[in-house]
């Protein structure tokens, strides 16, 4: 769809790039000329992605192990990109958390995991960049991966539902406050793009090909990550520099024809809720062992 070398000169940074949607995003950047460098707690399956992305593609994809859930962190972590071979011209906000729960069993340390990562966390990276953008006069080009659930809510997945839509807010917000300085923001909302780690949390117990997926979606299936990927290199590229403060669905019309939320979960049994929460419990237990490898 894009010729070769189209982000030649560009150096992208992709939060949670190491894995699913990151990774994705992260290969075709690379794959079109950017340098790209990644983030994310667990350092090995970084390294591990940046070097199967390298033998593939060749270019240079560079590692940071940071917890952007730690501001100070998150600067030292820029200032570090900054110093190596200078300013960023992109950013991906990708790094989240989510996890189905009624909000009556949700814990206080529950939701601050979520509003920490997808929250505070992607405000600190995009402050952190935005400010040294600012003051070296560089353009620049923000996208943060929501879900269609700014506009609607999602019952079920509230920590979620409530930080995403802070980062729809902050993406009209420092579109409007950051225009004069050639600093574009913009958002994708995907609809359900399926993914090992995302599926473990929020469809427990189904495959990423079930077909339960693919209810209440007016064109029939899934996403393609082909298609998500095209959109994000769009919103990068040189070419829409007018293109700034939007959140752009890709979803099939799903949000529109049946909500695209989690309200269907209101069925579920006590027991059904238990043997989901194990499901999960045991997907984080794995996340947490691989991250002390």
């Amino acid at each position: 769809m894009f010729r070769d070398g189209l982000l030649k000169g560009k150096r992208i940074l992709v939060t949670g790039g190491g894995t699913g949607l990151g990774k994705e995003m992260a290969e075709d950047y690379l794959r079109l000329g950017a340098e790209v460098y990644i983030c994310g707690r667990r350092k090995n399956v970084l390294d591990d992605t940046a070097r199967e992305l390298m033998d593939k593609h060749g270019g240079s994809v560079k590692t940071h192990s940071v917890d952007i859930r730690v501001a100070a962190a998150v600067d030292e972590m820029i200032a570090e990109i900054w110093a190596d071979g200078g300013p960023l011209t992109g950013l991906v906000n990708n790094a989240a958390g989510n996890f189905i729960s009624p909000t009556k069993d949700l814990s206080p340390r529950g939701f601050d995991a979520i509003a920490g990562i997808v929250f505070h966390g992607s405000f600190y990276v995009t402050l952190a960049c935005g400010k040294r953008w600012i003051e070296d006069k560089v353009p620049a080009s923000v996208i943060s991966i929501l879900t269609t659930w700014v506009w609607n809510g999602s019952p079920f997945t509230v920590p979620s539902a409530m930080s995403k839509a802070g980062l729809n807010i902050m993406t009209k917000s420092l579109a409007a406050e950051w225009g004069e300085y050639g600093i574009r923001l913009n958002a994708i909302a995907p609809g359900p793009f399926p993914t090992k780690g995302a599926w473990e949390r929020l469809s427990p117990g189904e495959s990423v090909e079930g077909d339960t997926s693919r209810e209440g979606i007016p064109m029939g299936r899934v996403g393609r990550m082909d298609e998500l990927k095209n959109l994000a290199t769009f919103l990068m590229a040189d070419g829409c520099e007018y293109l700034t403060g939007q959140t752009i669905a890709i979803d099939g019309a799903m949000h529109l024809a049946s909500g695209g939320n989690f309200s269907r979960l209101s069925k579920l049994s006590e027991a059904e809720w238990a043997g989901m929460r194990e499901m999960i419990r045991s997907a984080n237990e794995k996340d947490k062992a691989q991250r002390s490898i």
